[in-house]
């Protein structure tokens, strides 16, 4: 288990599992823990034996979001100094985005502001039955951050994105489910297990294969067809040439069960 304040991290068998630890605080994101999301995401980056991530806060909520107090005690501020202040937290947000294989979030408890962001994020997302999210950031006087403008209406269009953070409303698990902001909803006893679950799938699979089409799939929106072609053709000439490709058509040719199941 890695070292630091306000997150736990351990890597067994390929899958990571990164743990917001702050509790006490329903492990609302201080700048502390903005700092040390950017260096774990890193550092799990730079590890070839890391197959998948699961992220999941500890105690019974996920994130509350950021840390209101700590805005108090930062005082008074200009424009140009908070917008300086950001710089960390998009750090954060790139380094989570740009995480080159599969991220599963498993949100119990509230996903609040901030982490209603950091859920947006993730490639695959669980929901407890308690769950509860919140683009609660008009309540106090701010705008989304943490890539929310960018990913929430992606998820669940433009018009619906809006009534969100303009309302600041609370969205529960089965409404969430219906949006397409979650895969699951699962009850909060087995939420960590089947998270897991699907991980351990997932570590079969070719992590070259899940990286080329995790990078291609974020990039959709944001290309024509024919852009999409060619990132197509060159993806798909990397997986040809790849052993995970050449052992799975071995071992369909041989009737041998694939490495590769999803889970049910």
């Amino acid at each position: 288990m890695d070292a630091y304040d306000t997150l736990l991290l351990g890597v067994d068998g390929g899958v990571a599992r990164l743990t917001l630890n702050r509790p006490e605080a329903r492990n609302a994101i201080s700048r502390r823990m903005a700092d040390e999301l950017t260096e774990a995401l890193r550092a799990l980056r730079a590890r070839e034996d890391v197959r998948v991530l699961v992220l999941h806060g500890a105690g019974e909520h996920f994130c509350a979001g950021g840390d209101v107090k700590g805005m108090g005690d930062a005082g008074p501020r200009g424009a140009p100094e908070a917008r300086a202040g950001m710089a960390r937290y998009r750090h954060m947000t790139e380094a989570l985005h740009g995480f080159d294989r599969p991220v599963i979030a498993a949100v119990d408890g509230v996903a609040y502001g901030a982490g209603f962001s950091l859920l947006l994020l993730a490639d695959l997302v669980l929901l407890s039955e308690r769950a509860r999210l919140c683009m609660v950031f008009g309540r106090v006087g701010l705008v989304p951050d943490c890539g929310a403008l960018h990913t929430l209406p992606r998820v669940v269009g433009l018009q619906r994105a809006k009534e969100l953070v303009f309302s600041a409303r609370e969205v529960r698990a089965p409404e969430a489910l219906a949006l397409g902001l979650a895969m699951e909803v699962l009850p909060a006893k087995t939420l960590l297990d089947r998270a897991l679950a699907l991980a351990a799938a997932l570590r079969e699979a070719s992590p070259l294969a899940l990286s080329l089409a995790k990078r291609a799939l974020n990039r959709s929106f944001d290309q024509d067809l024919a852009g999409l072609l060619d990132a197509e053709a060159d993806a798909q000439a990397l997986a040809l040439c790849s052993e995970a490709h050449a052992e799975a058509v071995r071992r369909f040719v041989h009737k041998a069960p694939a490495r590769f199941a999803w889970p049910d």
